[in-house]
């Protein structure tokens, strides 16, 4: 199968996603709590833009599988599964905060292939194949670039929230935490699309699903960087995971989070 169709076909689902989402961001949209502790926040906007999504799949690609967050899996065990979180972020989405993304990647027998982190409100795309990556955007197409940042102490740390990463893996991460130069919080996937830009350092977090991550993976790496589990293992499965931008500081950080 051609890695460029594949690619302009990301385009394609983004573009269904977007027109899906638009008309309820900023808008006045009734709200489901789909936890059965806590908040996890889902919309109609999740669903519009993974039913979208779904259908283009199904019509374009029918023997491929898709995981996605809000309908679930079928066929995941195919050669080709595409892996979809149609709003990562959706309580900055509910918030009208412009710190979310759609998630769209595709495994090839089991390893992620291809990845875009699509934003529709500001216009931006953030795609990697593992080995290259690239923007495109207001800010003017350009290839992503990881910087270079060989100590802990230098860098610039990303999560969501503390507050998500529990027990032990709390204490894990207040480790690296206490030794980066400083921390923020509350950018969900746009956290590792930075890291793959050059503007941060290390993401990490814990308890992701694979539609939390797949599509990440390609971008990341593809930039130069590194994510793994917190064992140096494939995060394509989710769980606790670390990017860093740089892959001397990569090992610096797992040994952190070891300890």
């Amino acid at each position: 199968m051609e890695i460029d169709a594949l690619l302009a076909f990301l385009d394609r689902l983004a573009d269904a996603a977007s027109d899906s989402i638009m008309p309820y961001f900023r808008a006045d949209m009734a709200v489901e709590n789909k936890a059965d502790s806590g908040f996890d926040p889902v919309t109609a906007a999740d669903r519009d833009s993974e039913a979208a999504m779904r259908r283009l799949i199904k019509d374009q690609f029918p023997d491929h599988g898709i995981v996605g967050e809000e309908f679930g899996a079928e066929r995941d065990r195919a050669d080709f599964v595409w892996v979809i979180d149609p709003i990562d972020g959706t309580r900055s989405f509910i918030s009208g905060l412009p710190v979310w993304g759609v998630l769209i990647g595709l495994l090839k027998e089991g390893e992620p292939l291809i990845g875009m982190m699509a934003q529709p409100f500001t216009g931006e795309r953030f795609v990697g194949d593992g080995k290259r990556a690239w923007y495109r955007g207001p800010g003017g197409d350009r290839k992503l670039a990881a910087r270079p940042c060989s100590s802990v102490a230098r860098a610039t740390l990303f999560t969501t929230s503390p507050a998500l990463i529990r027990g032990d893996d709390r204490l894990a991460y207040e480790q690296v935490e206490a030794a980066v130069r400083f921390a923020r919080y509350g950018i969900d996937c746009y956290a590792y699309c930075m890291v793959a830009a050059g503007h941060a350092d290390i993401v990490i977090e814990t308890e992701l699903q694979p539609y939390d991550i797949v599509a990440l993976i390609p971008i990341v790496e593809g930039a130069g960087g590194r994510l793994t589990d917190w064992q140096g293992r494939s995060a394509a499965a989710g769980g606790r995971v670390v990017a860093t931008g740089d892959e001397r500081l990569h090992d610096d950080v797992l040994g952190l989070l070891g300890s």
